[in-house]
């Protein structure tokens, strides 16, 4: 593991939550209030990166103006240090992909609170005009409580309207996560909120099934699968799914945009009369949060800074 200094700036680096491909999240204590946050840095072979510098500029631009429960909040950009980073809330750090890995029963017995929070953050979202890119189980922070935060908006964009729209070029460098992107975003078409719907409704299809919807030979092949291959059925994994969400999640997977539900307030109506499972699951015996400390909560061993 790369050293990190004990301190950037007033924050004490208590204990190292995630490493990313770029960046490190890490739980820090500010000295003078004794406040806890996460700190998103760059790691130290990218703190020079312009073009890592840019994506957390980007994040920090989008995000401070927002306030909503289900929406991680930002309060600061440190530039000034030879190692840039991010200041933001610190809430659970269990996202829903590391629960999916233990099997979707990890986290039924309350997905139905889940997924209506996941879209609420979303729908406030787009309802300030943006587009996330990026919806995947990864980018949403889940408690052991069920409460829900949408994260990372490294890559969010405008959403074009109106005359912008019509001019807008094609995007050339594709960018997103394959085994989540709307046809419309793998051609580099101009996004609105109808693109985050799609990639939500792939998130739904690996939340009741553990299985994503497509996969291929090579990234190119998985590609194509969104672009053209028929909508798959999580009824075909999980029989146990109502076959009213299941068609939710086909409507939201449509190839064409005009297809999906128009916005996440749509949506939101949508799942708040509609039951996933036909029979409700089982609490797990063990929890999967018992093996994530609660945010905030330093163990004896750690807060000695790095490791």
């Amino acid at each position: 593991m790369t050293k990190v200094r004990d301190f950037l700036g007033p924050y004490r680096l208590a204990r190292l939550i995630r490493v990313g491909s770029s960046c490190q999240v890490w739980e820090a204590i500010e000295s003078e209030s004794q406040e806890r946050f996460a700190l998103k840095v760059l790691r130290p072979d990218h703190a020079k990166d312009r073009m890592e510098i840019s994506y957390l500029k980007n994040e920090y631009e989008i995000a401070k103006p927002l306030s909503h429960p289900n929406v991680i909040k930002i309060y600061d950009l440190v530039l000034e240090s030879e190692t840039p980073f991010l200041v933001l809330e610190l809430f659970s750090e269990l996202n829903m992909k590391q629960a999916l890995r233990r099997g979707p029963e990890s986290i039924a017995y309350m997905l139905e609170k889940i997924i209506l929070q996941c879209a609420e953050g979303l729908y406030y979202f787009h309802s300030k005009g943006y587009v996330h890119c990026d919806i995947k189980p990864d980018n949403f922070l889940v408690s052991r409580d069920g409460e829900v935060k949408l994260i990372d908006f490294t890559i969010s964009q405008k959403i074009k309207k109106g005359l912008s729209k019509m001019l807008a070029r094609r995007n050339r460098s594709v960018q997103g996560t394959r085994s989540y992107m709307s046809p419309e975003q793998i051609r580099g078409l101009p996004l609105d909120e109808r693109s985050d719907i799609y990639s939500f409704g792939c998130v739904l299809f690996e939340a009741v099934t553990g299985k994503l919807p497509y996969t291929g030979d090579n990234p190119t092949d998985l590609l194509q699968k969104h672009i053209s291959a028929p909508i798959p059925s999580p009824l075909v994994i999980n029989d146990n799914i109502t076959p009213e969400f299941c068609a939710i999640i086909k409507s939201m997977m449509a190839k064409r945009r005009e297809d999906r539900p128009q916005s996440m307030w749509d949506l939101i109506k949508t799942f708040r009369v509609t039951r996933i499972f036909k029979s409700p699951p089982r609490i797990p015996e063990h929890s999967i949060f018992d093996d994530f400390p609660t945010a905030g909560r330093v163990q004896s061993q750690q807060g000695q800074g790095t490791k």
